[in-house]
């Protein structure tokens, strides 16, 4: 088995992969439908997080037993703003190609069900994190939102790298840190694929078996 994140992560980090994957952009409609000028991919970004905030801090929804449906609401502002098949094809890159349209759609859902509840526990412990956002790049159908995330302990750089798909910014890829969450997938899928065969990947993706337990826990 592989970790998913480098060791150099602590376990804070690695719980911010997931509060990232909550805030990502949210995919505004085409400017020609509304008339108006495109949001920029910033305001987006800060848009959606009075969204995923309000989830997050609601009093009726830190009870116990409502654990679950706190977090499939959390899981449908994932679907809706993060995607999935864009981070799939880059992730496994090269491998991505001999795939057919039945394999690639298995692929997308386990991953996306993979990164959720590999991590979904983690941000359970949300408590008071704040963003600085410190810069936007564009370059044509992309666009890259520096941000900082700042809790009472530590401040790490958050980056989101999006794609203009028909007017609409979808978030591709998280650079915590400095580190990019689809290049080490990629590596790690990579590894596996090789050693043993793309087969073998799906199954441990199946299983939750890709990730190496014990290190992240530390």
């Amino acid at each position: 088995m592989v970790s998913v994140f480098v060791r150099r992560w602590n376990v804070w980090t690695a719980a911010c992969v997931l509060h990232l994957l909550l805030i990502l952009p949210a995919t505004p409609p085409p400017a020609w439908a509304s008339g108006q000028p495109a949001e920029s991919p910033t305001a987006v970004v800060r848009a959606t997080l009075t969204e995923v905030f309000r989830i997050l801090d609601d009093p009726k929804l830190k009870e116990p037993d409502k654990l679950m449906p706190r977090r499939r609401l959390l899981e449908q502002v994932i679907g809706e703003r993060f995607d999935y098949a864009e981070m799939s094809k880059r992730a496994l890159a090269a491998n991505w190609t001999p795939l057919t349209n039945d394999q690639r759609a298995e692929f997308v859902e386990l991953f996306k069900a993979f990164l959720s509840d590999r991590y979904a526990g983690k941000i359970e412990g949300y408590a008071g994190e704040r963003t600085e956002y410190l810069s936007e790049r564009l370059e044509g159908p992309y666009a890259e939102v520096r941000t900082r995330l700042i809790s009472a302990k530590t401040e790490i750089p958050m980056d989101y790298r999006m794609i203009n798909k028909a007017g609409r910014w979808y978030a591709y890829d998280i650079i915590a840190d400095g580190v990019s969450l689809v290049k080490n997938y990629r590596s790690q899928f990579d590894k596996i694929i090789r050693s043993d065969s793309y087969d073998e990947l799906v199954t441990r993706l199946r299983n939750r078996t890709v990730a190496e337990d014990k290190k992240d826990a530390r």
